[in-house]
């Protein structure tokens, strides 16, 4: 199967449970869903005239809507070249693809796998992949967070601002009908004051766990 990557470079994961780990990070294109703050609008389209060669999404940070076709086997040898064994895939929406494949042939060569998704769109992945739903409501792009999604979630990272962010996400907890374990992140927009604020306060009373993009503050892709 192929994939439209717009990058894939090692970093730290900045974000959520897994904040610090070594990671390479794979970026697909396209997504629909159109939340106002995003920092990553350049992946939104995918559109022929911005296809490229692999080469120019390869270890760089690429802040632009070049896109390159690549399949399974190609990024398995590209991420070979690392030294990190965590992978996150991320987008845009990687959940607009199915992630089966490309997820087990990761785990074949013994790296562990992580995807972050809206959760508007059907999980497509490994089994012992660890699913980040970081859930968008009432976005531009119309979509529904999914009740599947937030049922496969190992972790909800949900960026807020204000207290109507925090009703959102207790909304969507309510809808969960799984036993399984997961931990909820709260990730204040835009390092806000008032943000980190609220979103200190709620941890505390609801026993969640901040999430406070790290790599931002580190000044690191």
């Amino acid at each position: 199967m192929n994939y439209p990557v717009n990058e894939i470079f090692e970093t730290i994961q900045g974000e959520g449970c897994m904040t610090g780990v070594p990671s390479i990070f794979i970026r697909l294109q396209g997504c629909p869903v159109g939340c106002s703050w995003c920092d990553t609008k350049h992946t939104w389209t995918v559109e022929d005239q911005h296809k490229v060669d692999a080469s120019q999404v390869i270890d760089v940070s690429n802040e632009s809507n070049n896109w390159a076709e690549l399949s399974s086997e190609k990024i398995i040898e590209i991420v070979k070249q690392y030294q990190a064994k965590h992978i996150v895939i991320t987008g845009g929406e990687p959940c607009l693809y199915d992630l089966t494949e490309l997820t087990t042939q990761l785990d074949g060569i013994g790296c562990s796998t992580q995807i972050e998704t809206s959760g508007t769109f059907e999980i497509k992945t490994y089994d012992k992949t660890y699913v980040t739903v970081s859930p968008k409501v009432g976005m531009k792009g119309g979509y529904q967070v999914l009740t599947s999604a937030l049922n496969r979630a190992d972790e909800i990272k949900h960026p807020i601002a204000t207290e109507q962010h925090i009703d959102d996400l207790k909304a969507l907890l309510l809808q969960r009908n799984s036993d399984k374990v997961m931990t909820v992140c709260l990730q204040p927009i835009s390092q806000k004051k008032r943000a980190t604020e609220l979103a200190i306060e709620t941890c505390i009373a609801n026993n969640w766990r901040l999430s406070v993009q790290v790599h931002k503050y580190l000044s690191i892709d």
